[in-house]
């Protein structure tokens, strides 16, 4: 039977696009998830973090503004949800610039490989997780717009909150601090040569040329790939993008 898809106009980091998501994924998917996590805020009584995590160029940061629009919208079937990332808390474009990691045996600036797990303040990530569980916050965003971050942007006092990333379920030194703060997870497993062009198209939207694109895949993102799915904690669901940018459950 062929699939039915519906499509969604929305600000996804700054910029309006158009998404599409099966009518089944919504409702056997996407539901279900968001009644789990209705579910758990109910028995739990207090706030609810939830992580939804994948590699590099899955689409996770998209999915997550969803499931918060969904959460909305059908509000009178499950409780709203609060969708934030953690790009916000990488480090500064002025300390990458200026900082160097070792990669290969050699010293690199962290700009070179930005968006690994290293350039990423941790120890500030996992206080303000914390925070946001205890009595709220302001969080960091960052903005594409801008290649930076944008420090204490949104003011965070929502009951539920889905917290999406690439390595939340790490399994490194640092990220595991993470991990352990999560009260329910999801990760998006796929195949890897599906996120080669879709992370290529984003850097060349961003301002990049198609061979510095292909050469940062190369050099940073492949690898980047290679750490989430090889070294991420088992999360308590597993969804699998499909070629078509449908979901199925794992």
């Amino acid at each position: 039977m062929e699939k039915k898809f519906l499509t969604y106009k929305m600000e996804v980091n700054g910029l309006w696009q158009e998404v599409k998501f099966s009518e089944a994924a919504v409702e056997e998917i996407f539901m279900p998830f968001l009644h789990e996590l209705t579910d758990l805020k109910m028995t739990m009584d207090r706030k609810v973090i939830a992580y939804l995590v994948a590699p590099p160029g899955a689409g996770k940061s998209t999915l997550a503004q969803f499931l918060e629009k969904l959460s909305r919208d059908r509000s009178n079937e499950v409780d709203p949800i609060r969708a934030l990332g953690i790009d916000g808390y990488h480090f500064t474009a002025a300390y990458m610039n200026i900082t160097k990691i070792e990669r290969d045996g050699e010293q690199i600036l962290m700009r070179d490989v930005k968006g690994a797990p290293e350039t990423f303040d941790v120890d500030l990530l996992v206080d303000k997780i914390r925070a946001v569980r205890q009595e709220g916050t302001d969080w960091n965003i960052y903005d594409r717009r801008i290649h930076d971050v944008l420090p204490d942007y949104w003011s965070v006092e929502d009951d539920i909150i889905l917290l999406e990333g690439n390595y939340l379920l790490l399994k490194e030194a640092g990220w595991t601090n993470v991990r352990v703060l999560s009260d329910y997870s999801v990760f998006i497993d796929t195949e890897p040569e599906l996120l080669r062009e879709r992370l290529i198209n984003r850097k060349v939207k961003g301002g990049k040329s198609r061979e510095e694109a292909e050469r940062f895949f190369d050099f940073s993102d492949s690898k980047n790939i290679e750490r989430v799915l090889k070294n991420s904690a088992r999360a308590d669901e597993t969804w699998k993008l499909l070629s078509d940018c449908d979901f199925a459950r794992q």
